[in-house]
């Protein structure tokens, strides 16, 4: 175990930009002069070839803002077009479409639940609109209106009939106060 770490320890040094190929080479390896000379030479080459590509790197982006200012396309746009096409290239994927028709599959199971629910609530209602207490209670509330206001025109609102029923019941359970001082 422990030669397998000391090999994995052991690491040549990784040459950094601009550093000399040759001079990261180990001491055991010795090159030629005439190697060392063809390395300066790919090396020059290939850092030639790099600034020549960032050139027409630079150009070619200069060409390019020439072309977008010329068809009226800004930043603001371009930031559109990329949210625009980034949301197509996701509502294609597979993924998307699954969690798109399960949400749709869930919303049409909820709506039947709360259709279902709401036509149970209806029934209901109308159960107990349809039970003998209510009607009794009902019944109650009709005699009552017509004992109360007598010339009133039915149909009137249940809070006016139960406002009816508590001025009724207040005026025959308590005596007036002028009753009250003539009876002394």
């Amino acid at each position: 175990l422990g030669a397998f770490l000391n090999c994995l320890l052991r690491t040549e040094p990784v040459p950094e930009e601009g550093e000399d190929v040759a001079a990261t080479i180990s001491a055991t390896e010795t090159l030629s002069e005439e190697e060392r000379e063809e390395l300066r030479r790919e090396l020059a080459k290939v850092e030639e070839e790099i600034q020549t590509l960032s050139q027409v790197l630079a150009a070619k982006e200069k060409h390019l803002a020439e072309i977008k200012r010329k068809l009226g396309i800004n930043s603001l746009q371009e930031l559109k077009q990329n949210i625009a096409k980034g949301w197509q290239d996701v509502t294609a994927t597979s993924a998307y479409k699954k969690t798109s028709e399960t949400l749709s599959q869930a919303g049409q199971k909820a709506s039947a639940a709360f259709s279902s629910v709401g036509s149970v609530i209806t029934k209901k209602l109308e159960d107990v609109k349809n039970s003998p207490t209510f009607k009794s209670f009902e019944e109650k509330v009709e005699n009552l209106k017509s004992k109360v206001g007598g010339t009133k025109p039915a149909g009137g609102d249940f809070g006016e009939v139960l406002n009816s029923a508590a001025n009724a019941s207040a005026t025959t359970t308590e005596p007036l106060p002028e009753q009250t001082q003539e009876s002394l």
